[in-house]
């Protein structure tokens, strides 16, 4: 152990430096050799090594969306190549090379932190075992071991013996009960981080490696937290479950303020974001500037929840513009009448309104009622006609009407309006006697 201590030592001391470092301030104010100096010291290391990956968490966001555009590229050659499951993961390597994505991306910070926690091992372990690591000196030695967290040494273990326990000033059931505790709660964040990431933040209905991968990890890392925390120091232990805890609430920050395309956690995002928007008229916030730009820019090719965005905006007289602000749409605008209908647009053109569709029997009835409309129609403007002619003119109608009987044919058309057939009648054949 000391050998590997000692070739990993570019590690083991800056490590133990920081602890050092924050117990001198913790230190001060709760007592060199409590638990609160030693477990807020490593709490604090935690925190600087994750504040220091956040680009790492960045740039494993990004290759994470780029793995979700790609889902449909995807499905196609899983599709094609079904039977050949050589050739389809050739060509799945070939589609991560072109557009330059990782599967593995999203194990980064995991594989980022493994460094920090090799070397935080081996300063707890030497801490167990009297050990001086890195920057830990004799004095330092004893009063670290000589700190518990709840009960518990911090160099304690689950599977220590009730000797290595009592040596180190505490009971066995105590270092147990709490190391028990401790595990519990780092499995379970770290399934309630994965679970989140798969229920709100991906779709589920694509069948791609990604998405069998992350399912694999929401179950296989729980269960090796669980096998191999019952080797892991108290101290150790402190450090992943705080590490947990922040990548918990790191993820869930970031799925409320930027959600992945299409996710659950998308449409919730763009229905608060559109409430916002038509409450204040406006967008407010950079990140919100830069969803929407990101929306306007990908035209036909918006999704579901994308789509209903727009056209809540558009129903609420504003357009998202292509550098992410939102304005005034007067195109948009209806202005209402006194009785609530619309009148106008924004421009003062009249807007068109949509006759709507007629049954048979509607288009039929509607059809008599026209009929019988233009007929009255007609006798009113008769009658109107005849209002408005002069008195020596009306005496003409009787010599009218005379003349008409006169013509030939007028007989035959007053039959045919009987319901008799036009045209002059065929003489009958006399019958043969």
């Amino acid at each position: 152990m000391d050998t590997i201590a000692s070739l990993f030592s570019f590690i083991t001391t800056p490590v133990s430096w920081v602890i050092v470092q924050f117990h001198k301030v913790y230190g001060a104010i709760f007592g060199p050799d409590t638990g609160w100096a030693w477990g807020l010291s490593i709490v604090s290391l935690v925190i600087l090594i994750r504040i220091c990956l956040i680009p790492l968490f960045v740039k494993q966001i990004k290759s994470t969306r780029a793995m979700q555009t790609l889902q449909p590229e995807m499905k196609k050659i899983q599709e094609r190549y079904k039977n050949d499951k050589q050739r389809q993961s050739e060509e799945m390597m070939k589609l991560y090379k072109e557009t330059g994505t990782n599967p593995l991306s999203s194990c980064l910070p995991i594989l980022a932190q493994s460094p920090f926690f090799f070397a935080l091992y081996h300063v707890l372990n030497g801490i167990a075992t009297g050990d001086q690591i890195g920057v830990i000196n004799e004095s330092l030695l004893a009063s670290a071991r000589k700190a518990h967290i709840f009960g518990a040494p911090l160099a304690a273990k689950f599977t220590d013996s009730q000797s290595t326990v009592e040596a180190l000033g505490a009971t066995l059931m105590d270092v147990r009960v709490v190391t028990a505790i401790m595990i519990v709660m780092m499995s379970a964040s770290q399934f309630f981080t994965q679970r989140q990431l798969m229920t709100k933040n991906v779709d589920t209905t694509v069948k791609t490696p990604f998405m069998q991968q992350q399912k694999m990890l929401m179950y296989v890392f729980p269960v090796m937290f669980a096998v191999f925390g019952i080797n892991f120091p108290v101290g150790v232990l402190v450090y992943w479950l705080t590490t947990n805890v922040w990548t918990m609430g790191q993820q869930m920050y970031v799925i409320r303020n930027n959600p992945t395309p299409g996710s659950k956690a998308q449409a919730a995002y763009l229905e608060r974001l559109t409430k916002h928007v038509t409450h204040h008229g406006k967008v407010r916030r950079r990140s919100e500037k830069t969803i929407v730009k990101a929306i306007v820019a990908k035209g036909r090719d918006r999704n579901e929840f994308e789509r209903k965005f727009i056209n809540a905006l558009s129903k609420a007289g504003l357009a998202a513009q292509a550098d992410g602000v939102v304005i005034k749409s007067e195109s948009q605008a209806v202005a209402q009448a006194e009785d609530g209908t619309p009148t106008t647009g924004g421009t003062g053109t009249p807007k068109r309104q949509q006759p709507k569709r007629q049954s048979k029997s509607q288009r039929q009835s509607g059809g008599a009622t026209t009929s019988a409309a233009a007929k009255s129609a007609e006798e009113h403007v008769s009658l109107s006609k005849s209002d408005d002619e002069p008195e020596d003119a009306k005496p003409a109608a009787p010599a009218k009407k005379a003349a008409q009987k006169q013509q030939p044919g007028a007989g035959t058309r007053s039959k045919a309006q009987s319901g008799q057939r036009k045209g002059p009648q065929r003489p009958k054949s006399p019958s043969k006697k």
